[in-house]
């Protein structure tokens, strides 16, 4: 079921050449993008680690037009919203699998004056989240384990989103539903057909011979 959002892509700012990360916020905004992605990973709830609200300050004061897409794969993301928040966040998404008050959580993002977001793992059932959906304005379904790019893409993540998508549109929800890992034009068309309307790609970005193009097809969709 097709969303009625607009399509977007999110590049992620993870894929870019970490020594020259500020190029890679302008390459985003040269494609003429809307929306940059920031992956921060704490090394205990996912096995790699990012970076943190310092560094998003830093892009955000080289750019202050994209929209800053914020996902938090940490243990205690709620520890960190007002970094995160002051570091120039406009979204933050939080993940539904650690012990945390969740439900409190998205709503001290929202009383932030920020978009609230809430991300499964592949493993996560769409249920773990259907009675958060009316809090949310965003629902991120991993389309890979997170913690690190380049991964191939999980087929059994598309009736997620389906049934997501079916949920969105039988309650008249307006939450974006994005996906994230393995996103090409191939698995994003696929992704968009099973309802997803926003599309973090990382590597598919930054190696495309010529990314405005790139970002043109997902927004065609």
């Amino acid at each position: 079921m097709k969303s009625s959002n607009s399509p977007i892509l999110a590049p992620s700012i993870l894929a870019a050449d970490h020594a020259e990360l500020c190029r890679g916020l302008q390459a985003v905004a040269e494609a003429h993008n809307s929306w940059v992605h920031l992956d921060i990973m704490d090394g205990h709830f996912v096995p790699n680690l990012s970076f943190g609200p310092g560094t998003v300050q830093a892009l955000r004061q080289r750019d202050g037009q994209l929209f800053f897409d914020t996902h938090l794969m940490l243990s205690r993301p709620d520890q960190y919203i007002e970094a995160f928040t002051d570091a120039g966040s406009q979204q933050i998404t939080i993940h539904i699998e650690p012990e945390y008050d969740v439900a409190g959580t998205l709503r001290d993002i929202k009383q932030r004056g920020l978009k609230c977001g809430l991300a499964l793992n592949p493993g996560t059932e769409a249920a773990a989240v259907k009675d958060l959906l009316p809090l949310v304005d965003l629902v991120l379904v991993m389309t890979v384990w997170p913690g690190f790019g380049g991964q191939s893409f999980i087929e059994d993540t598309l009736p997620k989103m389906q049934q997501l998508s079916q949920w969105r549109t039988e309650k008249n929800y307006h939450f974006r539903l994005e996906v994230d890992g393995g996103i090409n034009l191939e698995t994003g068309r696929r992704c968009f057909e099973a309802g997803a309307d926003t599309f973090v790609a990382g590597t598919a970005f930054f190696k495309a011979d010529d990314s405005d193009a790139f970002r043109r097809e997902f927004e065609s969709f």
